[in-house]
């Protein structure tokens, strides 16, 4: 059935695919939200370990899930992965820095006589919450911005800016838009911990975190309301049936018009991520991460289909329009694509498993007898 498939169609569900995979991961960047607010939250030492050991039990689901991402793209676009991972590999190797350094952190913040000191591995989890998110949200933007590569008739990728990557950081829409998945993360961790912390003994940490929530979702919306006003109004780069890319004003604007799947994902998302907030902060409820982070996972469902679907380029090329990536050009092939489909088969059975698993770690909320535990982090 699946090999049956026509070639487009399967490049189209690699696409959705990947788009979920990414998606998840913006949830899950609860965890770098989360670490960015641990000095702002956590006044006391006990504070800002609850806090660790609560974000400490879900951080390598999110770098998991990163890794997975990389996969994906690696094995469905094949092209997208050596042109972005190979001509823009400093920033790559920035943002894979910072997690590096959140690992190192977690291991041996509170290792016996460890040679830095407990502040320098928090400083460390603050970088990996603030810079690689930034970095990330910077990288997503060249999918509608653009970035500096030509590729030659053997497919080898020239990069024609010295930063390799790092000049993405410099472009105002990909600045908010890093910026914008900042303050997400930093809402979506405080709502997580919210949700996780027994704050009984502590309820002023409770308060600083409901108003934490609220506080970031006030800062993001600027940054939000720059980049939905740019896509309604930016030129796009589209893709004809002959593979030929063009410059085209109001691409993205009509390629929301013409899907509006894609239109009221990125509405409900947004909305659910407000009333994620509104329920925590105002409503001194302790759900809202679920709203939010549902939220969070539509608007990125939308943001990957306006950025593939409908004749588009999602990565282009500003040097080169004609090296510029579509999910026709830079996917794998036929075969490849259909034995990976039927390996995606197992992929319920893997979420059901990570639901079951993460059911059990959150069964109790974390509190201040869990920082007794000799792996405690």
């Amino acid at each position: 059935m699946i090999g049956a498939l026509d070639t487009t169609i399967l490049q189209q569900i690699w696409w959705l695919l990947v788009a979920v995979v990414g998606s998840l991961f913006l949830f899950m960047t609860f965890v770098q939200g989360g670490q960015s607010l641990l000095w702002q939250v956590g006044k006391t030492e006990k504070e800002k370990s609850l806090v660790i050991n609560s974000l400490g039990r879900k951080w390598e689901l999110t770098f998991t899930t990163l890794v997975l991402f990389g996969g994906a793209l690696f094995a469905a676009f094949p092209k997208f992965y050596a042109t972005s991972f190979g001509g823009a590999y400093w920033v790559w190797m920035l943002i894979l820095f910072t997690f590096i350094v959140q690992a190192v952190s977690y291991e041996y913040r509170k290792k016996p006589d460890n040679l830095l000191g407990a502040g320098v591995y928090e400083l460390f989890l603050l970088i990996n919450g603030t810079v690689g998110i930034l970095l990330i949200g910077a990288a997503v933007g060249t999918f509608f911005t653009g970035s500096n590569f030509v590729l030659n008739e053997y497919n080898q990728v020239r990069w024609t800016h010295p930063l390799r990557g790092l000049e993405a950081a410099f472009s105002l829409f990909n600045l908010s838009f890093g910026l914008f998945l900042v303050f997400n993360a930093r809402l979506l961790g405080a709502l997580y911990l919210v949700n996780n912390l027994d704050c009984t003994t502590v309820p002023e940490l409770e308060r600083r975190l409901r108003r934490a929530a609220l506080v970031n979702l006030v800062c993001a919306l600027p940054f939000l309301l720059y980049i939905l006003g740019s896509l309604l109004f930016m030129s796009g780069f589209s893709v004809d049936e002959g593979g030929t890319v063009t410059l085209v004003a109001g691409k993205y604007l009509d390629n929301l018009l013409a899907m509006p799947a894609s239109l009221v994902l990125l509405v409900g998302g947004l909305v659910l991520v407000v009333w994620g907030v509104v329920s925590t902060s105002l409503l001194d409820g302790n759900r809202g991460i679920w709203f939010a982070g549902l939220g969070t996972v539509l608007v990125g469902l939308a943001v990957f289909a306006i950025a593939g679907y409908n004749g588009t380029a999602f990565y282009p090329s500003k040097a080169d329009l004609a090296s510029s990536l579509t999910i026709y050009n830079a996917s794998s092939s036929h075969y490849t694509l259909t034995a990976m489909t039927y390996v995606a088969l197992v992929i319920p059975l893997v979420l059901g498993y990570i639901i079951y698993v993460w059911t059990l770690m959150n069964a109790k909320k974390v509190g201040p007898e869990d920082l007794e535990d000799s792996k405690a982090y």
